[in-house]
């Protein structure tokens, strides 16, 4: 299948593959090697409850001590 892009850099996804993903909006983008790579991406509310966070981050494998060395790491940047 081929997606075009326009005049603003846009790309038109086709039908056939938006339709394998109809409740997302948003895809992360990377290049990988000569290929760009899009990986549905699920956004949480913002009124979201934590718990649904806590989730998020167990999947991804980051620990209350990754955020609180994070947050370190960023307020020592100031």
């Amino acid at each position: 299948m081929l997606a075009k892009k326009t005049s603003k850099n846009q790309l038109t996804l086709p039908k056939e593959i938006v339709k394998e993903f109809p409740e997302i909006d948003y895809f992360d983008v990377i290049i990988s090697g000569r290929k760009i790579v899009l990986t549905p991406v699920k956004m949480n509310p913002l009124d979201a409850p934590l718990s649904s966070v806590r989730e998020k981050m167990n999947k991804l494998g980051i620990s209350e001590a990754d955020v609180a060395r994070a947050v370190t790491w960023a307020r020592k940047r100031k």
